[in-house]
């Protein structure tokens, strides 16, 4: 970058393609001015002054002269000077980012004015209050977004004088209490910031300019990018427009239009439209608005002109159009148009319709909407119609609407399930044996944990209502009772309603809608209304589209058969340790707690026909479809007692004179297996290596379950994947024993199985080595949740409470690594194991495994390296058929950066 370069450019050199470089506001306003529509004539300050501004508190040399030389062009233009005493240029200065940040910047208006040239203004405009009513908004806009004085001063002023006019009207206020109103105004800039307020109007336009650069890192913006991840270094551009007036008398007014309902996807004519006022008026609410069909009997002909710019846009842009608009004095000017912000339904709508008018074909329809808008489809929603009582937000970590009785253990959860109650399992946090609980409840709401943490992850597989994180709230589940914020205290059996879309935990039971959309993959929807034959259009035709295929992680009968109802292609991940928790935990200790040959037998024949049994079910219901099953991967000690309950156990037992072996046994045992580390520690293929006959138990219930079926003329597909492989010689000794047991099997049964052996790569070391390992791996799937912590130096359980929000704050992070993958990092290691793997192995089939299968921004970057497929929770598996889908129409043309 050079002082030379061009940082300002006409509204006639630009084009709607010049986003990067003019912001989103500034390349529709160039556009809109060479399709010939009425804009006001203007230029716009790149974002890359702006980011020479931010990396060194300077503007570029050159920026004071090239914005000298375009305002001298707009005043020819307009035939008027900035700050000419008897007939004043006045012009706005309005932020403009490349991504729609609405609301997040600032804007400061009828920039020019002063004690002088308000009154040349009066005179021109031979209306004396709109000349004061201009000069008291600038004022107090300058105040707020360059002066940073709080705006109930200049908010209590106006109502003071209102009150003392006897009125609640700003239209009421003639020019002379408009005239004291400024007067005020500037006693108020004054006093805050030991200044008159700026005469000098070039002093007011270059100070406006460098505050909206300076709103690009406001805790509201960096907030909005955070939440929308939209980078942080792209920077604002900065438009500078002729000042056009709607606060002219009754014949002037500002508003909003879209080309299509922005609600709905419904055609026809939606907006609002205020009279004798200004465009931040709409925004800030402080007179109600008419309806945009209201304008067609108040200026026929202005409202005309709307409805024929409005088709062109919308034509021209082909899209739905966002449109704001001013009327001075009966005469029409365009402010700004986007493709206009939509909800869910109607992006699905929208796009759908466009198809039937030939506006754009099926891939483009596809490209018009996202997975994050069909996950918004695909959960109920509460009506927020309702009156509510909120006690505390917390992360929105498992989208839906949840509504139950407030329980506070697992034990309840279930039994007051089966008893019909609808619960929601409330939790400081939670932890593996907490799954029966979260089964039986409607929603999970814990007090600590982010968006991985086990409560969320598990909710998210489940299609469980999550939210995570509310600090606020002082969950006691001892007393079993939870105390808000404003003292509300929460018993056990109070009703309490979560929505996992916003966080927001509500006292009393909150009304929900149901998601037809929802029903549409399941299967169970009566008669498809419009929103569910646009899903149903555009589904279909991304199946025909996308490379990757889409499995599901699922570990029982029911989760993998509601899998295939939403389309999935097979199972990437069933994690047998949710097989061994309750009940059968007792065999997991006696494995544990053998002390020769003939007792650890023992303990793994006692769980070969539930191991076995497991395997029929999971394969029956993925019948023909590949089935990837992880062989025990958690450290064993996390099937035995709680430490500290043992301990307390042990010695309450030992006070009263008692003894019992067994949980002295256990305490010998947990002391044992303790680890400072477990993620890093026993776990996984070691397991294998260590605790002899427990992954062959497993091997030889897959491969009987697989000939059992065989036998009835079914296909089973299973797949055995080895956890947490990080030497090649690892995988070799276990790829033996199961191969001996699969030989076994065969000759037992008589069936012949195609069982495949391979491994998930969730270590550096694994994807580094990837072409030693795929000697011995039929296929990888990548473990990108132990990945990233491995990657990292993060332990997922501890960080993201510990310092995540940090990391965010000062953008380390624009996102969380475990949301969305590390490309840099994480990212490469993939592709290297990829390409590693396959050099040894051609055609090896790859896939991913971790909480990325299901994320947009990581589909499309699994897509790019070349992946298989990916595989995610079942409620996300639609998700994954619609990213994957939009990442090859998008490499198809070239435009797939994500």
């Amino acid at each position: 970058m050079t002082d030379q370069q061009k940082y300002v450019y006409d509204f006639s050199e630009g084009n709607k393609d010049l986003k990067d470089l003019l912001g989103g506001k500034g390349a529709n306003l160039a556009e809109m001015t060479n399709l010939g529509l009425p804009v006001p004539p203007g230029f716009t300050i790149t974002t890359e002054a702006c980011t020479v501004y931010l990396e060194t508190g300077e503007t570029p040399e050159t920026l004071d002269d090239e914005v000298t030389t375009h305002l001298e062009a707009l005043e020819r233009a307009r035939g008027k000077k900035l700050g000419d005493p008897d007939d004043p240029l006045l012009v706005s200065v309005r932020s403009g980012a490349k991504f729609s940040m609405p609301g997040m910047m600032e804007t400061v208006l009828n920039v020019g004015l002063n004690d002088r040239s308000v009154e040349g203004l009066a005179r021109q405009a031979d209306n004396e209050r709109f000349a004061w009513d201009s000069y008291r908004r600038l004022i107090q806009m300058f105040g707020k977004t360059v002066q940073n004085i709080e705006g109930e001063a200049f908010e209590d002023a106006i109502d003071e004088i209102k009150r003392e006019k006897g009125t609640e009207n700003d239209l009421d206020l003639d020019a002379g209490d408009l005239r004291k109103l400024v007067d005020v105004y500037k006693g108020i800039v004054r006093e805050h910031t030991g200044a008159d307020f700026p005469q000098d109007p070039r002093e007011q336009m270059t100070a406006a300019v460098n505050a909206v650069f300076d709103s690009w890192n406001s805790d509201r913006a960096v907030l909005y990018r955070r939440q929308e991840r939209i980078p942080a270094d792209l920077g604002t551009a900065v438009n500078v427009v002729a000042m056009v007036f709607g606060n002219m008398g009754m014949d002037s007014g500002t508003g909003v239009a879209f080309t299509r309902d922005p609600g709905t996807g419904e055609q026809g004519v939606y907006g609002d439209y205020l009279q004798n006022a200004q465009g931040e008026d709409v925004v800030a609410g402080i007179r109600n608005t008419v309806p945009l069909q209201d304008l067609e009997k108040l200026d026929k002909t202005s409202y005309d002109r709307l409805m024929d710019i409005m088709a062109t846009l919308e034509g021209h842009y082909r899209d739905l159009c966002d449109i704001e608009f001013t009327i001075e004095a009966g005469h029409l000017w365009m402010l700004q148009t986007r493709v206009g912000k939509r909800t869910a339904a109607a992006a699905f709508r929208i796009a759908s319709q466009l198809v039937d008018e030939g506006v754009i074909d099926l891939d483009e329809a596809v490209q018009r909407v996202t997975g994050e808008q069909l996950v918004h489809l695909m959960f109920p929603q509460f009506d927020t119609s309702a009156k509510v009582h909120q006690l505390g937000r917390g992360m929105s970590a498992s989208p839906g609407a949840a509504v139950g009785k407030a329980v506070f253990d697992s034990y309840t959860a279930v039994k007051w399930s089966r008893s019909g109650e609808n619960v929601i399992l409330v939790r400081r946090e939670t932890n593996p044996d907490d799954l029966n609980g979260m089964i039986a409840a409607q929603g999970i709401l814990t007090s600590r944990g982010g968006k991985t943490s086990h409560a969320a992850v598990v909710a998210r597989g489940m299609g469980k209502t999550c939210v995570c994180g509310a600090e606020e709230l002082q969950v006691n589940t001892k007393r079993r009772f939870m105390t808000a914020p404003d003292g509300t205290e929460v018993h056990e059996g109070d009703v309490i309603s979560i929505d996992g879309s916003t966080g927001r935990v509500y006292l009393g039971e909150v009304p929900v809608v149901d998601s037809p959309v929802v029903e549409y993959f399941e299967g169970t929807v009566d008669e498809a209304d419009d929103l569910v034959q646009a899903v149903d259009r555009i589904m279909k035709h991304a199946d025909t589209k996308r490379r990757l295929g889409v499995r599901a992680n699922a570990d029982t009968e029911e989760d993998a058969e509601r899998a295939r109802r939403f389309g999935a292609e097979g199972i990437g991940l069933c994690r047998t340790e949710h097989m061994f928790l309750g009940e059968r935990r007792q065999h997991v200790e006696r494995l544990i707690l053998a002390e020769d040959d003939e007792q650890r037998d023992q303990a793994l024949e006692a769980l070969l026909p539930l191991q076995r049994w497991d395997f029929l079910q999971l394969l029956t219901a993925m019948d023909g479809l590949p089935t990837t099953i992880r062989l025990l991967d958690p450290p064993l000690h996390e099937f035995l007692p709680n430490i500290t309950e043992l301990s307390v156990r042990v010695a309450l037992a030992e006070s009263r004179g008692e003894k019992n072996e067994n949980d002295l046994r256990l305490m010998q045992a947990v002391h044992r297996l303790h680890e400072a580390n477990p993620m890093l520690g026993l776990r996984g293929v070691r397991l294998g290596l260590v605790v002899p006959g427990l992954f062959n138990l497993q091997v030889r219930a897959i491969a009987e379950a697989a000939a059992q079926l065989v036998k009835l003329g079914k296909d089973p597909k299973p797949e055995i994947m080895i956890p947490l492989v990080g030497s090649v010689q690892e995988l070799e000794i276990i790829r033996v024993d199961a191969e001996q047991v699969l030989r076994e099997v065969v000759e037992d049964t008589g069936e012949e199985l195609n069982i495949l052996i391979g491994t998930m790569i969730e270590l550096p070391r694994a994807a580094l080595t990837a072409d030693q390992i795929a000697e011995s791996a039929e296929f990888f799937s990548f473990g990108t949740n132990d990945l990233t912590q491995t990657t990292w130096g993060f332990s997922r359980d501890d960080v993201e409470a510990a310092f995540f929000s940090t990391y965010l704050e000062v953008g380390i992070f624009g996102v969380s690594p475990f949301e969305t993958i590390d490309v840099d990092g994480v990212g490469e290691l993939v592709r290297i194991g990829t390409e590693k793997g396959r050099a040894t192995r051609p055609g090896l089939k790859v896939g991913v495994c971790g909480e990325h299968g299901g994320d947009p921004d990581s589909v499309h970057f699994f897509n790019r390296v070349g992946l298989d497929y990916v595989s995610c929770s079942p409620f996300r598996v639609p998700v994954a058929r619609l990213e994957a889908a939009r990442a090859t129409v998008a490499q198809e043309g070239g435009s797939d950066s994500r």
